[in-house]
This record gives C-alpha cells, sequence and structure tokens, in this order.
C-alpha cells in the first residue's frame, strides 16, 4: 500500500514536472492560463442555456475560443523587441483601416464598423484595442517618467483619433474601451492627480457639448438609465428585464436551465451582452460571487505578471492589458444591473463574441510574452 502511494506521487510529480516544461517551452503562465481556461468553460456552460441549447452555437463559440487560444499562444513566442517595433506601424494600419470603415464598411444592426472581406468579416477598432496602449508604451520606453507635458499633448491624440473614429461608426462601447486603454497608460506612466481632475473636468465638459452629436439610441440609453421604467416596452425593456433575471434568482438560482427570463425570450441579447442575467437567474449570487473570483484572480495574476516586468514599455501595456480587463467586466456588470448605460460591451470570455474574444486572449499572449522575455530587455 505504501510503495503503490510512492508510485501515484511520483507519477504525479514527473507530470507536474512535464507540464511546467512545456509551460515554459511555450512563453505560457500556468496560474493564468488555468484561469482564462475556467472563464471560457464556464462561459460555454451558460452559452449552452442562453442559446436556448442550441450545440451549434456552443461548438461555434468553442471554436472562437480556440482561435483566440492559438492567437495567444502564438503571441506568447514573440520577442518584446517585436512587440515595441511593430507598435506605431499597427497604429498607423488600424487608424486607416477606422477611416476605411467609416468609408465603405459594411452595415450591420445599424452601424457601420466591419470590414467585409469575403471569407471573414471583422472590426478594426478592436486591433485599436491593443494598438493604443501598445503605442502609447512604446512612445514612453525611453522617455522621463513621470511623462512631461509634450507627451501628454502626443498621447492624448494618439488617443482621442482612434476612440472619436470608433465611437463614430457609431460605436460608443469600444471606443470608451480604447480610450480607457490608453489611459491606463498614462495614469500608470505617473500623470499626477492636478492633471487627472483637469482631464475629468475637460470629459465633463467634452460630454456636454458631445450630447448634441450623439445617436438618438444612445441619448435613449443614457435617459433609461436614470428611469428604466419610463419606456419599459422600449428603451427601457432591456434593464427591465435584466433586473427581473437576476433579482429572481436569489442566492442559488432556479437552476441551469431552468431561468424563465432566459428560456422563455424575454431577455434580449441573452447570449452576448446579457449574459451576465443568465447566470444571476439560474446560478443566483453564488454563481456569479464564483464567476468574479475567476474574474478576480486573472486580474491579479496579471497585474502581478506586469509588475514583474523590468522594463517601461513592458510594465505599462501588461499593466494596461490587465487592468482593461478588469474594466470590460466592471462596465457589463454595471449595465446589465442597471447601474451603467447599456454601451454593447460583451462579458469578457463569457459572452458569445468573434473578433473581441481573439483580441482579448491575444492580448493575454502578449502579456506572457512580455512576462517571459522580462530578464531580457534588450531582446
Amino acid at each position: 500500500m505504501i510503495y503503490e502511494e510512492v508510485e501515484v506521487g511520483s507519477r504525479a510529480r514527473r507530470t507536474l514536472t512535464a507540464t511546467t516544461r512545456v509551460l515554459l517551452a511555450l512563453k505560457l503562465d500556468g496560474p493564468l492560463l488555468v484561469g482564462l481556461a475556467l472563464l471560457a468553460v464556464y462561459g460555454l456552460v451558460i452559452l449552452y442555456s442562453a442559446s436556448g441549447q442550441n450545440m451549434d452555437k456552443v461548438l461555434d463559440g468553442a471554436m472562437r475560443v480556440a482561435l483566440g487560444g492559438i492567437a495567444m499562444c502564438t503571441l506568447a513566442q514573440v520577442k518584446p523587441s517585436f512587440l515595441r517595433s511593430i507598435s506605431p506601424w499597427l497604429f498607423v494600419i488600424g487608424c486607416i483601416l477606422l477611416v476605411v470603415v467609416d468609408v465603405v464598411g459594411y452595415i450591420g444592426k445599424g452601424a457601420q464598423r466591419w470590414l467585409d472581406l469575403g471569407i471573414v468579416r471583422f472590426q478594426p477598432s478592436e486591433i485599436m484595442k491593443l494598438a493604443v496602449p501598445m503605442t502609447c508604451a512604446w512612445w514612453l520606453q525611453d522617455r522621463a517618467i513621470p511623462i512631461d507635458t509634450r507627451s501628454l499633448i502626443v498621447l492624448t491624440f494618439a488617443i482621442l483619433i482612434p476612440a472619436g473614429l470608433t465611437i463614430a461608426q457609431p460605436d460608443l462601447g469600444t471606443g470608451g474601451l480604447i480610450l480607457i486603454g490608453g489611459l491606463m497608460v498614462l495614469v500608470m506612466a505617473g500623470l499626477s492627480a492636478r492633471i487627472m481632475a483637469a482631464l475629468a473636468l475637460l470629459g465633463v465638459v467634452a460630454a456636454y457639448f458631445g450630447w448634441s452629436f450623439l445617436h438618438d439610441y444612445q441619448r435613449q440609453r443614457v435617459l433609461t438609465l436614470l428611469d428604466p421604467e419610463s419606456d419599459p416596452l422600449g428603451a427601457g425593456y432591456h434593464i427591465i428585464q435584466s433586473q427581473i433575471a437576476i433579482g429572481s434568482g436569489g442566492i442559488f438560482g432556479k437552476g441551469w436551465l431552468n431561468g424563465s427570463q432566459g428560456q422563455l425570450d424575454f431577455l434580449p441579447e441573452r447570449s452576448t451582452d446579457f449574459i451576465y442575467a443568465v447566470i444571476g437567474e439560474e446560478f443566483g449570487m453564488v454563481g456569479i460571487v464564483l464567476m468574479l473570483l475567476l474574474y478576480l484572480f486573472v486580474v491579479a495574476r496579471a497585474l502581478y505578471l506586469a509588475i514583474e516586468m523590468q522594463d517601461t514599455f513592458g510594465r505599462l501595456l501588461g499593466g494596461s492589458i490587465a487592468l482593461t480587463f478588469f474594466v470590460y467586466v466592471f462596465i457589463n456588470a454595471g449595465m446589465v444591473s442597471g447601474l451603467l448605460p447599456v454601451v454593447g460591451v460583451p462579458l469578457p470570455l463569457i459572452s458569445y463574441g468573434g473578433t473581441s474574444m481573439v483580441t482579448l486572449l491575444a492580448g493575454f499572449g502578449i502579456l506572457m510574452s512580455l512576462y517571459s522575455h522580462r530578464k531580457l530587455i534588450g531582446s
């Protein structure tokens, strides 16, 4: 009996050692990879229910996770020197594609956000979620920290141009995420509290004057946040049904596949933007807390990797990737709960989506690359 226990323990150690060697060879971070995998599996389980037991949609979602995983593993092999060198070019190409989209882009669901290449259709704005923080980190890599006035002016324009082009499509959610990704780099670069307060004030003024430039449905979303009951069958319908779903789930939920709001089609966009409400209804507060703990683990691990970087480019870019991921979760949870306006931001790795899923996992691939090469600053 003792011999068998020793043999089992020995096999487990050999397996663990072999797994560690594979992860090291592929430049992947084990804890972060496990956290992302658990979220993706959790998402596929929820998607099966949210899609009305549509197995084709689940398989399609699994394929998109796989594509994102391939992008993550591929980018994890890339050296930081290459990432630094392509950052400004990726930014320029992305801006050009955004202009092309505004001129001849594919129109779907009332928005002109996609480029149709015949074989595949994609959103160039997703590229800018990575290109903007990469370019900001590239600009600051050899410059003094805290950030000076000249760099602040240059990077402000570098952030506002792609964010503005994206919002004009119109895609307020993605444009906001591009803006936040760049701002995260500026804040971590030592932006003073005085300047942040001034930028916040400027943002309020811009929002005041920009109100008239918003589309009618965007203005309605803000007004609905203040009073969803003012239009319960129109603009307020999403929020009201979402709150009913989350509230009816209670502590332990109604059980998988047993949610009335989701299964009976009362809840709109239940497999995409409002999948958070499906979790609340079917798994209750326990299911939501479990999911949020997984998100917290991923964000904490990503921030730890960013802190361990030994160069400015790695720390700024890694921190931006980690914090932007947190903002994804915060915005989606807030809008589904009725605390923020509905802006079309998916729940990362849980919502059914294509380009967004690949972009998120690609970002973590870049983070793993920066961490695995952290001792090779000149690489």
